[in-house]
């Protein structure tokens, strides 16, 4: 799982590298995925909504049983 997981979070990257952040994936369990923001995306105050309608959004279309993602 940990694999799907990072191999969307892989096709995310260069959106946020481009304007200067990047996410980690920090863990997975029980349906959670923990990611870590990283660069301009740790300090930024749109980062809930890069989380949620960003990162979240795809990982739950790609991957039906993901619950939801939180920052770690």
């Amino acid at each position: 799982m940990q694999e799907k997981i990072q191999s969307v979070i892989d096709t995310i990257r260069p959106m946020l590298q481009a304007d200067g952040g990047d996410v980690e994936l920090v863990g997975y369990q029980d349906g959670v995925v923990k990611v870590r923001l990283k660069g301009a995306c740790s300090g930024c105050p749109m980062s809930q909504m890069t989380l949620r309608n960003g990162i979240e959004r795809l990982l739950k279309q790609e991957l039906p049983e993901i619950k939801s993602v939180v920052q770690a």
